[in-house]
């Protein structure tokens, strides 16, 4: 009988069918786990930048400077050297007094100690809490405060740069190895004392003692609280805070050092009332210098110490430079003797005052320049005349700011035609004058400059427009704040504050991109700094283009003949190639009336000149703008400047400027090559690219040449010769016109006074006044 009932195997044999699978459940992990798995991972990598931060802190420290203690004690000086290496001038080791740990005043100490480094008396050398409180509050405000211990401070001046950019994580890492070492050499008061002596605190001192010796005339132990929160807060920022330039901000830092010592409780809330009620000036006295041994070179130095700021931020007087100048001493010394002594010019007294500076036309590196006359050898560093843009250049300005301008942007000729004639300002019922009062007519743009006419100055800057003639002044490096079109005869301004604009450091480097053909170059004063490791900057800038080589020539063509025939005769020199221009100023109607409305007198004469190789701008006056220069001494300008031109040439074997491609020369004038257009038989007269006309071809039009432009005379028109009305063939002098030409009975009005000119356009309303470019 069959049945149903599987076999053994069958009932083995598994089938394909399986039960299904019971579902894994995960394992929570707890939030402790977590946590701590977290703050592991931090650990493991927190400990691994500690540790690579270790290594990075000895591999740099590694490296770190020796302290020594002749470091420590002195500060470290710069020198300063001539064009052929010479040293002339040390800074940063004159009027230096120091004190010793037991002299520190407990006042003094208790003011350094409140403001800069509270925890000085806890720390090693390095703060952490100070690092981490710095790094706080840096991060909650925009004010920057630093980390440094005093100890660290005084590393830093003793041994490394103070230039913000060299503070690398390298440098700060060296500063605390060393801050740690120093605190194991040193005990605190000493290191605060050898602080105290180093740090720097303006006006070329070095030393709080120095400081308190020279600002208030006794020593840090007699000054009061007022006068010690002071000294103690000036390290931060010297300059900023000098009681002298800065009294306001000076009583600000003043104020919070006083306020860190009350919260420190080392003075009282009524000691804190009464010194923050105290004036900055308590107790200044006037301050001089130490008698310097360069007093011949003070003015070029101030330059070194701005420039050397400017170009590297670095200090002279604490960073220890080997500061390479273009200093010619040669150059140099003549200039001092020509301008302090009577072997030269014939000065009318002792204080009538000299600015000059003397430029490489084809480097623009400054070679020699004085700030002033009769300089007082107590007071160094003062205020360097040179390049103080506080006074008028009158017509020195004319070929910069209108002439220049017109052959550039209008391409004029200086052929070109231009009507001298009555004339008033644009806009206006008010006349400008010549110097002589008169007008030549119908005259060359030649003869206009050459002979230093007003009307056709202004005409020109009305036709090329102030924007343009601005633009051309800012690529020769001088900028007006608000032109006006009565500065084409003036470098005046009458906007409030606004200087004029020029100076003879300025002039020098316009007109040396006369001299080299249109390339404008920035004064240098530095050629190379020598660091205290060691390392070294070169600076030899690449000029930029301010003008066409064409514009450069054609105006050095013309200011040929304002020496050789012109307004600038005085600054001729035998058998030199040169070109120059002369410029007086001139005085209000009401300056005038307190004068006595005197004849021939001005507030300054200048003469801007240059050869081939050098460029040099004169400026004369005095430092009381109402002591006038008169005619018996407005030649001093261009009696300095050729007893220096003729003694920096005195080798010279230079030839005269090459006329460039872009010119071509029609007869004694120069055109340009793609605006001239040869005149035909029937209209015989010369094409000009602006509004004033040109002469005839009778008169002017010869041969096309590309010789060298000759210095000679322009003929003119025989419809309208100049000579009419031209003063006498022998050009009369700036200062004394020829009485048939200009009587000195007929001096200009104060009814011509020109638009906006303020206090330095009256008797005639022209910027060259009584001079007024008859010379």
């Amino acid at each position: 009988m069959t049945t149903n009932t599987p076999s053994r195997a069958n009932r083995n044999k598994k089938t394909n069918k399986q039960a299904p699978k019971k579902p894994k459940t995960k394992k929570k992990r707890s939030a402790g786990t977590i946590i701590f798995r977290i703050f592991a991972s931090l650990f493991i990598l927190g400990m691994l930048l500690f540790l690579g931060g270790v290594g990075l802190f000895w591999y740099y420290a590694k490296d770190a400077p020796k302290i020594d203690e002749t470091s420590l004690e002195s500060a470290i000086s710069s020198t300063l050297l001539a064009s052929n290496g010479e040293s002339y001038a040390e800074l940063g080791t004159e009027r230096r007094e120091t004190i010793t740990p037991q002299e520190v005043p407990q006042l003094l100490e208790d003011a350094i100690v409140s403001v800069e480094d509270k925890r000085f008396y806890k720390h090693i050398g390095i703060d952490p809490i100070r690092i981490i409180g710095s790094a706080v509050s840096n991060l909650k405000s925009d004010t920057t405060q630093g980390g440094s211990t005093l100890t660290q401070q005084l590393i830093k001046l003793s041994f490394f740069s103070t230039k913000a950019s060299d503070q690398t994580l390298k440098r700060k890492a060296q500063e605390a190895w060393m801050a740690i070492q120093l605190e194991k050499q040193k005990s605190k008061q000493e290191i605060l004392t050898y602080y105290i002596n180093k740090v720097y605190m303006s006006n070329g001192i070095s030393g709080m003692e120095t400081a308190s010796q020279a600002y208030f005339g006794k020593s840090l132990s007699e000054l009061n609280l007022a006068q010690t929160a002071l000294i103690a807060g000036m390290p931060q920022a010297p300059e900023t805070y000098d009681p002298y330039k800065n009294p306001d901000l000076a009583k600000e830092r003043r104020d919070i050092v006083l306020y860190t010592m009350k919260e420190n409780k080392k003075i009282t809330d009524a000691e804190y009332k009464a010194a923050i009620d105290t004036p900055i000036t308590d107790g200044l006295i006037e301050f001089t210098n130490s008698v310097q041994n360069w007093v011949k070179y003070d003015g070029y130095v101030n330059e070194v110490i701005q420039q050397v700021k400017e170009l590297t931020g670095k200090n002279v007087y604490t960073d220890g430079l080997e500061v390479y100048t273009n200093l010619d001493l040669d150059a140099q010394n003549r200039l001092y003797d020509i301008v302090n002594t009577a072997n030269y010019v014939a000065y009318p007294d002792s204080e009538m005052q000299v600015a000059a500076t003397l430029m490489d036309a084809k480097t623009g590196k400054v070679t020699a320049q004085i700030g002033g006359r009769n300089i007082d050898a107590s007071v160094v560093l003062g205020n360097n005349l040179a390049v103080n843009t506080s006074r008028d250049f009158g017509s020195t300005m004319k070929p910069i700011t209108d002439y220049g301008p017109a052959f550039e942007y209008l391409k004029d000729s200086t052929g070109a035609r231009i009507e001298d004639e009555p004339y008033t300002y644009p806009g206006t019922n008010i006349q400008v004058n010549n110097w002589d009062m008169k007008y030549m007519g119908n005259i060359s743009l030649r003869t206009a400059l050459s002979q230093s006419r007003n009307v056709p100055a202004v005409k020109l800057l009305d036709e090329v427009g102030v924007e343009k003639s601005q633009a051309f002044l800012k690529s020769l490096g001088i900028e007006y704040a608000n032109m006006e079109i009565s500065n084409a005869i003036s470098s005046n301004t009458t906007q409030e504050g606004t200087k004029y604009g020029a100076s003879s450091e300025k002039m020098a480097a316009a007109y040396s991109a006369f001299a080299n053909g249109g390339t404008y170059y920035k004064p240098m004063y530095i050629s190379k700094i020598v660091y205290q490791d060691g390392s070294y900057d070169e600076f030899n800038p690449d000029g930029t283009k301010a003008m066409e080589a064409g514009t450069a020539y054609m105006v050095t063509d013309v200011l040929k003949d304002v020496i050789t025939q012109g307004t600038g005769t005085n600054a001729q020199i035998s058998g030199l190639i040169q070109a120059g221009k002369t410029g007086t100023s001139n005085y209000s109607d009401a300056d005038m009336a307190t004068l006595g409305n005197l004849d021939n007198i001005s507030p300054d004469v200048t003469f801007a000149g240059y050869t081939p190789d050098y460029s040099l701008a004169v400026w004369t006056g005095y430092n009381d703008h109402m002591t006038p220069v008169t005619e018996l001494s407005n030649m001093v300008a261009s009696d300095v400047y050729r007893e220096l031109m003729q003694y920096v040439t005195r080798n010279s074997t230079v030839t005269d400027w090459e006329m460039p491609n872009d010119l071509i020369k029609v007869g004694n004038e120069l055109y340009w090559k793609d605006t001239y257009v040869a005149p035909t038989v029937e209209s015989s007269v010369v094409p000009s690219s602006s509004s004033v006309s040109v002469p005839s071809s009778s008169s002017t039009v010869e041969s096309i040449t590309s010789e060298t432009s000759t210095t000679q005379s322009i003929p003119e028109s025989t419809t309208t010769p100049e000579s009419s009305t031209t003063p006498s063939s022998t050009t009369p002098s700036e200062s004394t016109p020829e009485s048939s030409t200009t009587p000195s009975s007929d001096p200009p009005t104060s009814s011509s006074t020109p638009p906006d000119q303020g206090n330095n356009q009256g008797n005639g309303n022209n910027a060259e006044g009584t001079e007024q470019d008859q010379t």
